[in-house]
Formats: C-alpha cells, sequence, structure tokens
C-alpha cells in the first residue's frame, strides 16, 4: 500500500494465522496479563486495553503519542494475536462481571451478539459519533439506540487482478476498462472469468482464487444477509444470499476457481507462484498480497472497482460501564477513533478509516499504491465505502455462519459435491451453530 516498511500483517490476517498466538500477549507501557482494568494513583492515570491481531494503535505508536501528550495517563495494552480466542477470554470476563479491561476491541462478527446480550455491560458512547459512515455505527447501535463502541477500521472491496495475465487472455489491463468489463453486476465479472478461460495461454491460471471471495462480496454490499430486523434467520429465503450461492457456485462449477480459500493453506503460495488472475480484495489484503506475492510480481497487479460496494470486516473500540476510569477511557477512544488518527493507521499500515472525515483528508483520498501499479486505492476504497447502504443488518452468529458458507463453497470446489449438496450440508451446519 505505497508502505515499504510494512511487515505487519492486517488484523484479519493475524487471527487467521493463529499459530501459537493463541496465548500472545503483548503490553504497550507495561504489560497487565491479569486482564483486570486499570485505576487512579499518585496523580497517573492507569487504562488497560483488550486488543486482537493488528488493530494498529500500538504498532504505530499512537499509544505512545496518547501518553506523551498526557504524561498522567499510562496506557497497558494487551494484544491477543486470535481473535476466536479473545473472544472466547471476552465472553468469559463478561459473565464472569470480573477480568474486563477499561477498553475492549469488538470485531465486527461479534457486535449484533454484543449488543444484543451484554450491552449494559458497555458505556454508551452515542454522542461524537457525526463523524463515522452512518452504516458502520448502526452495526454497534442497540434497539434503544445505544452505541456499545466506537468504529475504527472498515473492508471496503475492489477487485485486484493482474494485468499480465489479463493481457495475454485477451482482456483489458487499464483498470477503468477492467472495471467496466463488470460495472453494476457481479455475474459479469464470472462472465469475464468464461472469456479469461476460454483464451487465456496460461492454462493452469485460474481466472480467481475461490468462489467464496466471490460469494462474500455479493453479499455484503446489502442492507441484509442472513438475518432480518427481528433477529430472525433468512438466509435460506433471502434473494440476496441465495444468488450470491448460485453465482459463486457457477463459478466453482465452470473451473473458474484456484479452489484456494483466502488465507486458508495454500493460498499464500498461490500469490507467491501466480496460480490465479484475480481477487475480490478488501482494502486491508492489499498489504498480504503484496507481501506474499513478493517484489517480483510488483507492478503486476493492479486495482480496478468492484462491481458494487461491500464491506468485509472492521472493529471497534468499547468501554466497559465498570471501569474504575471510564472518562479518562472514552476520551482515550474518541482520540483513537477520531479522523486524524484513523487516517494516519490508514497512511501508516493501510486500516481503512470508517469516519466519513477521515475519507475526505489527503492522507486518504490521494492515496496510491506504488505495488499495486500506483492504483488510486483512497479514491477506489473511499467509493466503494460510500455505496454501501446506511443500515447494516447483523445477526448474532454472522462471522460463524459467513465461515459455513465458505466450508459449503469449498466442498463444490475441492470435493466435487453438487451445489444442492453442499447447500443441504451448509444448512444443517448453520441449524446446529446458530439455530
Amino acid at each position: 500500500m505505497g508502505k515499504a516498511r510494512r511487515k505487519l500483517r492486517t488484523r484479519a490476517v493475524a487471527a487467521i494465522s493463529a499459530v501459537s498466538a493463541l496465548g500472545l500477549v503483548v503490553g504497550c507501557g507495561g504489560s497487565d496479563s491479569g486482564g483486570t482494568g486499570g485505576g487512579k494513583k499518585d496523580g497517573k492515570v492507569t487504562i488497560t486495553m483488550g486488543l486482537f491481531g493488528v488493530m494498529g494503535f500500538k504498532e504505530t505508536g499512537l499509544l505512545d503519542k496518547y501518553m506523551k501528550e498526557h504524561p498522567n495517563v499510562v496506557i497497558k495494552a494487551d494484544v491477543a494475536g486470535d481473535e476466536q480466542t479473545y473472544y472466547t477470554a471476552l465472553q468469559t470476563h463478561l459473565a464472569a462481571g470480573s477480568g474486563l479491561k477499561d477498553i475492549q476491541g469488538i470485531e465486527i462478527g461479534r457486535a449484533k451478539e454484543l449488543s444484543d446480550t451484554q450491552k449494559d455491560k458497555f458505556v454508551d458512547l452515542a454522542g461524537g459519533t457525526d463523524h463515522f459512515l452512518p452504516w458502520k455505527q448502526s452495526q454497534v447501535t442497540t434497539e434503544d439506540k445505544k452505541v456499545i463502541g466506537l468504529g475504527t477500521d472498515i473492508g471496503p472491496m475492489a477487485v485486484c487482478y493482474r494485468k499480465d495475465l489479463f493481457e495475454q487472455a485477451g482482456l483489458p489491463t487499464d483498470r477503468d476498462e477492467v472495471a467496466k468489463l463488470w460495472e453494476g453486476d457481479w455475474s459479469k465479472y464470472v462472465d469475464a472469468g468464461k472469456r479469461f478461460k476460454q483464451n487465456s495461454k496460461a492454462k493452469k491460471v485460474a481466472f480467481m482464487d475461490s468462489s467464496s471471495g466471490l460469494f462474500n462480496a455479493m453479499i455484503y454490499g446489502n442492507s441484509q444477509q442472513f438475518y432480518d430486523k427481528e433477529g430472525e434467520l433468512i438466509y435460506a429465503t433471502n434473494p440476496v444470499v441465495k444468488d450470491a450461492w448460485k453465482l459463486a457456485s457457477e463459478a466453482a462449477t465452470s473451473d473458474l476457481t484456484a479452489k484456494l480459500r483466502q488465507f486458508q493453506p495454500g493460498w499464500d503460495p498461490g500469490l507467491a507462484n501466480s496460480t490465479f488472475a484475480s481477487t475480490v480484495c478488501p482494502a486491508w489484503m492489499l498489504a498480504h498480497i503484496s507481501e506474499k506475492a513478493g517484489p517480483e510480481n510488483k507492478g503486476k497487479w493492479d486495482v480496478a472497482k468492484a462491481p458494487k460496494g461491500a464491506n468485509w470486516g472492521g472493529a471497534f473500540l468499547g468501554v466497559m460501564e465498570k471501569s474504575p476510569v471510564k472518562k479518562e477511557a472514552q476520551e482515550l477512544v474518541a482520540w483513537l477513533t477520531a479522523p486524524e488518527q484513523q487516517a494516519y493507521l490508514f497512511k501508516e499500515i493501510g486500516n481503512f478509516p470508517s469516519s466519513q472525515t477521515a475519507l475526505g483528508m489527503p492522507e486518504v483520498v490521494d492515496a496510491k499504491s506504488e505495488y499495486f501499479s500506483g492504483a488510486p486505492i483512497g479514491k477506489i476504497f473511499s467509493a466503494a465505502a460510500q455505496e454501501i447502504p446506511d443500515e447494516q443488518v447483523l445477526g448474532r452468529k454472522d462471522g460463524t455462519i459467513k465461515d459455513i458458507f465458505s466450508q459449503g463453497l469449498t466442498l463444490i470446489e475441492a470435493q466435487n459435491k453438487s451445489p444442492n449438496v453442499a447447500w443441504k450440508t451448509t444448512e444443517k451446519r448453520i441449524e446446529k451453530a446458530a439455530g
């Protein structure tokens, strides 16, 4: 993302890699492995934070900057590498009513569950949210308008593609012309894939990495996906989900994919070995692609506008109601999620802002990626973020259901199951996990 020194994994990548990070704890200004809140002593205010992956606050020096500007404040941030492990521990602490940090990170897939079941444990942060994208803050707003967190990053989507592989298959390479191939309709993206397959001289190169990436992009551009506003599961009858499954299945059964689920084993080597020509890519994915595809592929990749705006990923910061320093914690959260800090995080590590104000700042709107052929990533991803409907209806098990659908599509790609059989298996798994 134009950041030569960027060696950090994105939050999502770190969460999926898991490695030995299941027990990882990294401190900033000291470490509090006991999992307790901060307090006040000898004129000093200690604020504890529970974070996961690479949210960027510690890694870019923002916490150090805040402490320098507020000499009476000490921030202790514990960072878990794996979000699933982090969330399991958070649920345990919430149930026990102890062991909570003053500030807790909230991943988007957990937002609805916490808003519905744990809202009383969080401070209402409803004031000062005007600068956020409306759909972002709606994800952590309860029915009675309580806001349990302030937005950090988001994951607006585009399509990353290999210019050289497109050229040898007779497809355009200019990013504006490429975007016109599939403008307004994801089925046109699949049609472009069929052209690629028919004309490509590199027969071992697939058009896209996986059908699950396509599925995610299609559903997350709509107000309702798996649940309705009443919290009822609607995936089985929602035309958005059914159309996405149908098109993703078509891609899978037409041999258009490399059968590589994003961030699963084989995907990184696929980037390095040029085994696929395109991938649906949220903003945060660009850093990972540039790292894993390597310097030898710099300038071969480019970024084109997706058929429709959609979002994959994002997080929030919440303040705990029982925090002994909740006023100071609120001030820190407001500062960390302010437009200036969001723009800084994007510039430093590529975390795309959820603040509308930040989207108009030069550091964001004028950003270009040297690795991705000078693509105007600030403009492309900002436009995608603005296309997303103002209301995003989330459900308690959104993240779990998304993973189950990805597994279902893998049954088609990797095990040659029919779309109907894979759908029935997916339904049974969802019923067990979220019924």
